[in-house]
């Protein structure tokens, strides 16, 4: 079973492919490759027999939002991609061993440092030989398979994308940042107050920089509330009693209450009370 992301803008598609080991030399007589080094038609073509031999090869795949993504590495705690990559991983692994699926190898295409990645999933599944790899989908056959299974998926969801923004554009290119077609599409389609429409990811550094160049500027209060923090923290002294400075009178003096913390449910969603509209 492999897993396969890939990349922006848009949702990142994750997918697996399990079949028997022995039939990984059956993959490549039928064409199977790193989707990268194929053609549109030709993924599409090796998709279909992937679903025609449905006797010893199954597949799944989980489309994760862009929105859900920036939610996800905005949010406190912040969830990195690559955690939200490793928990799509885990969660299709296990849906394949609920569904009946027999596993006994993983190889993965890795999200991050292989060794930890590796080491992650052998924890999780510790009865299960785990191989995580570098370019795994031009080396493991139903990993390639994998990629192929998840790259037609997203250019399928790509290109039946409707924008709740009501705006027209049909190309958005490669989704790489040296595309000058993504590039023409971010900037095209951004807003000055609003930003992006939904396809792109807001957390993407590409689309962070071109916020930050080219849009109104904003300041968030709790900005604001973190950078005074400090200053409103009370001192450990005022929770004990202490004599006022030059009196005789040894009745302790009674600090003022600290100051009430703000609930973080408010923080967090820039809410403040209001007298006026």
């Amino acid at each position: 079973m492999e897993p396969r992301v890939v990349t922006q803008p848009g949702p990142m598609v994750y997918g697996i492919c399990y079949c028997p080991v022995s039939k990984h030399e059956v993959l490549k007589s039928e064409g199977v490759a790193d989707s990268k080094t194929l053609t549109e038609e030709q993924r599409e073509k090796i998709f279909d027999k992937i679903k025609e031999n449905a006797d010893y090869i199954g597949w799944s795949l989980e489309i994760i939002s862009p929105m859900y993504i920036s939610t996800s590495m905005y949010k406190r705690p912040k969830v990195s991609l690559n955690e939200v990559s490793h928990n799509s991983a885990i969660n299709l692994i296990k849906r394949a061993i609920a569904a009946g699926v027999q596993v006994s190898e993983v190889y993965v295409d890795t999200v991050g440092p292989p060794e930890k990645y590796e080491a992650k999933l052998q924890e999780i599944f510790p009865t299960l030989k785990v191989t995580v790899a570098k370019k795994a989908d031009s080396l493991f056959p139903c990993v390639s398979a994998a990629s192929i299974c998840a790259k037609v998926a997203r250019d399928r969801a790509l290109k039946s994308w409707s924008f709740p923004e009501n705006i027209e554009i049909d190309n958005w290119g490669s989704g790489y940042p040296g595309d000058a077609v993504t590039k023409n599409f971010l900037m095209n389609s951004l807003d000055p107050v609003f930003g992006f429409p939904g396809l792109v990811r807001f957390s993407w550094s590409t689309a962070e920089k071109i916020l930050e160049e080219k849009c109104v500027p904003v300041l968030w209060k709790d900005d604001e509330e973190e950078e005074d923090k400090k200053d409103d923290t009370p001192s450990v002294l005022q929770f004990f009693a202490r004599k006022q400075k030059g009196s005789t009178d040894d009745k302790p003096t009674v600090p003022p209450p600290p100051k009430k913390k703000r609930h973080h449910y408010f923080t967090e969603r820039c809410l403040a009370p209001v007298t006026s509209f």
